[in-house]
């Protein structure tokens, strides 16, 4: 196995590794940083293995660590070394965890999900926050979901933000990301109940009659979803604000709904 120790910021894989934060850079090598042995371990579990793997010196040994090693091995993979500020550098975190790894983007592409796959999807409009998108990812996985997709102008899902928010996730949802237009034409082309909160002609949350595969859509934090969008939905429903706010966080709210449907078709 390749491995190679690095003690220089100015060293040219460094430079590499941190460019990879900014969007451009990904979009132009086709590549995302993640970072963390239990984020690192869950894509190894799930078949994505990091082109590169950067560890920091003086690290605790670790069984994990060891698999992650010997999977990077086998892939033809490269190995890096450094020192903990360095790698703090590269992941732009003060307290960086000791493994870090760059890995190939997926393919977004809507005509590759099978819809059929899951009873929930997850879908994300105009989402501009990472966190929230990240947090997303985390809610389709815990509630079996079988994806992600993202309408319009959203975060980057592979910014490393959204990674270590979505806490691995991101290895294990489907990601898919589309114009308005093309999303609803793919919809109506199969099977498919477009859901989303709202309050106009809406029925409460609870018991609303949901079918699979349903699709739950949130939309922008600050704006919500476009009228003509709510208008295209099969189903449109309302939860309760029993305080001064007026609306949920769009995670959260994907998450209260997510948890509904799934609770519905389990029923």
């Amino acid at each position: 196995m390749s491995r190679r120790q690095i003690t220089g910021f100015s060293n040219p894989t460094v430079k590499f590794m941190r460019s990879l934060r900014e969007k451009k850079h990904r979009k132009r090598e086709g590549k995302f940083l993640a970072e963390g042995l239990r984020l690192l371990t869950d894509a190894r579990e799930t078949g994505h293995v990091p082109e590169l793997l950067a560890l920091a010196t003086g690290r605790d040994s670790h069984p994990l660590i060891d698999a992650l090693e010997q999977a990077v091995e086998a892939a033809g993979g490269e190995v890096l070394e450094m020192e903990p500020a360095l790698l703090a550098k590269v992941t732009g975190k003060d307290n960086p965890q000791a493994v870090a790894g760059v890995f190939a983007e997926f393919g977004t592409s809507l005509t590759a999900l099978d819809r059929s796959s899951a009873d929930i999807w997850l879908v994300a409009q105009a989402l501009r926050d990472p966190g929230n998108l990240g947090t997303m990812l985390r809610t389709g996985d815990a509630i079996g979901a079988g994806g992600l997709i993202l309408i319009d102008d959203c975060a980057d899902p592979f910014s490393v933000e959204a990674v270590r928010a979505s806490m691995g996730a991101v290895f294990t949802q489907r990601l898919a990301r589309a114009s308005w237009d093309e999303f609803e034409g793919w919809l109506r082309g199969g099977d498919g109940q477009l859901v989303a909160a709202s309050l106009r002609e809406a029925v409460p949350y609870r018991g609303a009659p949901y079918t699979a595969p349903c699709f739950v859509m949130v939309g922008n934090e600050s704006q919500g979803l476009p009228e003509s969008y709510e208008a295209a939905c099969d189903l449109r429903v309302t939860m309760p604000m029993r305080g001064r706010a007026d609306s949920l966080n769009a995670a959260v709210a994907a998450a209260v709904l997510g948890y509904e449907v799934l609770a519905s078709l389990d029923g």
